[in-house]
Parts: structure tokens; C-alpha cells; sequence
């Protein structure tokens, strides 16, 4: 799709794209918590120490092994070996490796993840209508930051983010409210 390619003109710094390395707000984990319940163990493997998805996780009472490719740790190679679930905001250039290789891993997850386009590649177009998945659709736009320290929203993306999820959610499609003054 041209916005893929258009999104993912990037200089890669340390096997990575800066542009992926954006952080997710508390607000925007909170309603996911609810449907996790389940999962004693949370593969977090976007994230580090500081990542909320691995902090709002072990508040809630989850064991999370969290894993980062700056830490030498690279989703595509690793895999954790007594893991229940995999949560994280996953880099936006490499949507479709990713998701292919979680489908293929055939564990539950869910990824925070841009709507647009989201359907309208031929590869996340197969890899959707050959997996069984469910959609988290909030009533915001959730803010994103890049400096823990800061914690300095960026400005609204010009698109709304859903969780794409397999097998987590009781049905294909659930409407949440985020509110924004939850941090």
C-alpha cells in the first residue's frame, strides 16, 4: 500500500526505524487489561523496563518477559518459552512480519496498531482472511510520545489505532472508551 511505503522512508539506526520507536499511554492499555485475565504470562516483546504495557501488566498481576531489539533481542528470532500471551505496540514499518509471524506462532496477542490500511495490503488482507482475529475500536485517538522522561504527547496521528487481537476478545469487533486524563 503507498502509505506503507511512504511511512517507512527511514534512515535505520541500529537495525531499527526510529520512526516505529513511538510509546504508548496508560489510557490506552487500561481497557485491554480486562480481557486479559486469562494469561498468567505476557511476552511484551517490543518493550523494555519503562514500557507502561510492562508496568500496567505486572500492576495487574501478570508475569512479563519484555523484550527489545536495541537490547539485542529480536522478535523474529527468539521466542520465550513459557509464554500465555503476546501484548505490545508493535513497530509500524514491519506490520506485516509481524503479524504474520504471530499468526504462525499461534498464540494469543494483541497489538495496538494503526486502522489505516490495515486491510488494504494483499499480504494483511490473507493473513486476515485466513485467521480467525478480533478488533478493539476505541471512541479517541490515542496520543503517542517518544520520551518516558517527558511523557510529552505528540500530536494526534492523522489515524486511529485498534488492537488487532487473536483469540483475546469474546467477539470480532469491541467498542471502547478511552479517557485521556487517565495518564
Amino acid at each position: 500500500m503507498k502509505l506503507d511505503l511512504i511511512t517507512n522512508k527511514r534512515n535505520i539506526e541500529k537495525n531499527m526505524n526510529p520512526n516505529d520507536e513511538f510509546y504508548t499511554p496508560i489510557y490506552a492499555i487500561k481497557p485491554l487489561l480486562k480481557y486479559l485475565d486469562n494469561y498468567k504470562t505476557i511476552w511484551c516483546p517490543f518493550d523494555n523496563e519503562d514500557s507502561y504495557f510492562v508496568k500496567e501488566l505486572e500492576k495487574a498481576g501478570h508475569k512479563v518477559i519484555y523484550t527489545h531489539i536495541l537490547n539485542g533481542e529480536d522478535f523474529f528470532e527468539i521466542e520465550p518459552d513459557n509464554y500465555d500471551c503476546i501484548v505490545s505496540n508493535p513497530p509500524y514499518s514491519l506490520k506485516n512480519e509481524v503479524l504474520n509471524r504471530l499468526f504462525k506462532l499461534n498464540k494469543p496477542f494483541a497489538m495496538l496498531m494503526g486502522v489505516v490500511g490495515i486491510f488494504e495490503s494483499k499480504t494483511r488482507f490473507d493473513l486476515f482472511k485466513n485467521n480467525n482475529f478480533e478488533i478493539m475500536y476505541f471512541n479517541k485517538r490515542i496520543s503517542y510520545f517518544r520520551n518516558y522522561e517527558e511523557e510529552k504527547p505528540m500530536l494526534n496521528p492523522p489515524f486511529s489505532s485498534v488492537y488487532i487481537t487473536h483469540n483475546v476478545l469474546p467477539k470480532q469487533i469491541i467498542f471502547e472508551e478511552i479517557e485521556k486524563s487517565d495518564k
